[in-house]
């Protein structure tokens, strides 16, 4: 998994990746939005839908933990090792909106998260043990839950949303 030195390396990962994965929703039309194909195994509102879900999860985490709240992770009634029924629970939260939507929901989020790390101190992003929410079996720091649940997708989900593009509108 990618390291970063500074908070602002991390923010600027987050912005860069999220442009591009962003871009790629420009051609998506409203009624294909939910177009599934066999090759791909979500159709665009559901990546959007994925990506709402777990960028809105991290800020949930942290207002529940600054709030003296005790955080269940990875969400009420929902456990780490059968996250199905989670994803069906963004697709249905955020698959009723339209694309445009989505991409403007999803944007503030992505902006949120980054004002959000801009206050966080170096010991807070980079050592383990700082947030009760963040802290399980492997002991990541807070930067690496951030990663995974944006950096990381919009890079690998931006791959998925070219190809259906390819297949769904090329055909």
């Amino acid at each position: 998994m990618r390291t970063y030195a500074t908070k602002e390396e991390l923010i600027d990962e987050i912005k860069k990746r999220y442009e591009k994965y962003d871009e790629e929703f420009e051609q998506v039309p409203e009624l294909l939005k939910n177009q599934r194909i066999e090759e791909v195994d979500k159709t665009p509102s559901e990546n959007l839908s994925y990506q709402l879900g777990w960028v809105n999860l991290i800020l949930q985490w942290e207002k529940e933990e600054q709030a003296g709240k005790i955080v269940e992770t990875p969400a009420p009634g929902y456990k780490w090792n059968n996250l199905g029924g989670l994803y069906q629970s963004f697709y249905e939260k955020y698959g009723k909106y339209s694309i445009v939507e989505q991409r403007e929901m999803l944007r503030a989020s992505v902006n949120e998260v980054c004002l959000w790390l801009e206050t966080l101190s170096d010991k807070e992003l980079f050592e383990a043990g700082q947030r009760n929410y963040a802290t399980t079996k492997a002991m990541w720091p807070l930067y690496k839950w951030v990663h995974i649940n944006t950096v990381a997708p919009f890079t690998n989900f931006r791959t998925k949303i070219r190809k259906w593009k390819k297949l769904v509108l090329t055909s």
